[in-house]
């Protein structure tokens, strides 16, 4: 049985591929799981793939492998996951199962997300306890680390193209990009200050932005 929320989305999907000039960004996009159980598992393999943050494998899994986005529909989902509270990843899995089926979409995504890695946690902090002084594990967990601040930088890297699209411009965004790296990374700014300020700007920029775009082409 078909669930309309879920054929009005998977349209919303094939049309935000295609630009204006009718040339394709990304290969056909599939119309998202066929079912709840599609969801659940598919979020839980995204889950257990996850080192150090679940970003990188979210980019991969729902852009390049399950084709449930397309990458410039995957920046701003991840943008609005970005400033929201709670885990990023935790609240992108909702938003994509309520876009899809509704409250039970969300629950089951949210459940696929957290469900068996949740018992593999608490399996590994039980053994961790036992040898967590010794040099070997703590050279694991710093090990760990790097690969993991890697695998951001690689999916940031991966999805600058998609700039290409953005409302402000390319040239605006890696700006703001830039400024907010400098401020988080070098100056160390608190997150939420940095966030109100830079956020705001661009904001405002996108929103003047859009108010000079042809109306034909908004």
């Amino acid at each position: 049985m078909n669930n309309p929320e879920r054929s009005e989305t998977a349209a919303t999907g094939q049309a935000a591929c295609t630009a204006s000039d009718g040339v394709p960004h990304e290969a056909v996009i599939a119309p998202g799981p066929g079912s709840l159980r599609e969801l659940f598992w598919s979020f839980t393999l995204l889950a257990l793939q996850g080192f150090g943050g679940v970003h990188a494998v979210a980019q991969r899994e729902l852009v390049d492998n399950r084709r449930w986005l397309t990458r410039e529909a995957f920046i701003e989902d991840w943008a609005v996951a970005q400033i929201m509270p709670g885990p990023n990843v935790v609240n992108l899995s909702i938003i994509l199962g309520e876009r899809y089926f509704g409250l039970r979409g969300a629950a089951m995504a949210l459940a696929g997300m957290l469900a068996l890695p949740i018992l593999i946690l608490l399996t590994m902090a039980a053994l961790y306890g036992s040898v967590q002084h010794q040099p070997a594990a703590q050279g694991a967990l710093r090990g760990m680390a790097a690969v993991a601040a890697g695998l951001i930088t690689a999916t940031g890297l991966k999805l600058i193209p998609a700039l290409q699209a953005n409302v402000m411009g390319p040239w605006v965004s890696a700006g703001v990009a830039a400024l907010t790296f400098m401020a988080i990374a070098w100056l160390r700014l608190p997150l939420a200050a940095v966030l109100l300020v830079l956020g705001t700007v661009a904001c405002g920029w996108a929103f003047r932005s859009l108010g000079h775009r042809p109306s034909d082409s908004a």
